[in-house]
């Protein structure tokens, strides 16, 4: 299974990010887990936003109402459209995907965001 996750970069607080991460190498299902996650520097990895199921999404209470996660699944790809952003933001975004056909997880490379003040 692969992963490649893109869209991050430098932004002022206060503008928009998009982010992208595309599946490839496994036979997708709409009902597969696919989110992000993010880690801060001396930070645990943390959950922002994902699908639990085809329909069924979680955010963290951080970015609830600035972020939105959506997906495209004709083309296996899961998207984070991140306004209102925050220097508390910045961070290395990590794609995860679960396969619901084979009990497993896989993560992409990780892009990072950054958030200047």
């Amino acid at each position: 299974v692969q992963l490649q996750a893109s869209g991050g970069g430098l932004v002022q607080a206060g503008g928009s990010l998009r982010l992208s991460c595309a599946v490839s190498g496994t036979i997708f299902s709409i009902n597969d887990g696919m989110g992000w996650y993010r880690q801060a520097p001396g930070k645990q990895r943390e959950l922002v936003a994902e699908f639990t199921g085809a329909n069924s999404t979680i955010y963290a209470d951080s970015v609830k109402g600035r972020f939105t996660i959506s997906r495209e699944n004709a083309k296996n790809t899961v998207y984070l459209q991140m306004n209102s952003l925050k220097a508390e933001d910045t961070g290395v975004y990590y794609c995860r995907y679960y396969s619901r056909r084979y009990y497993r997880e896989s993560w992409g490379q990780g892009t990072q965001v950054t958030v200047s003040s």
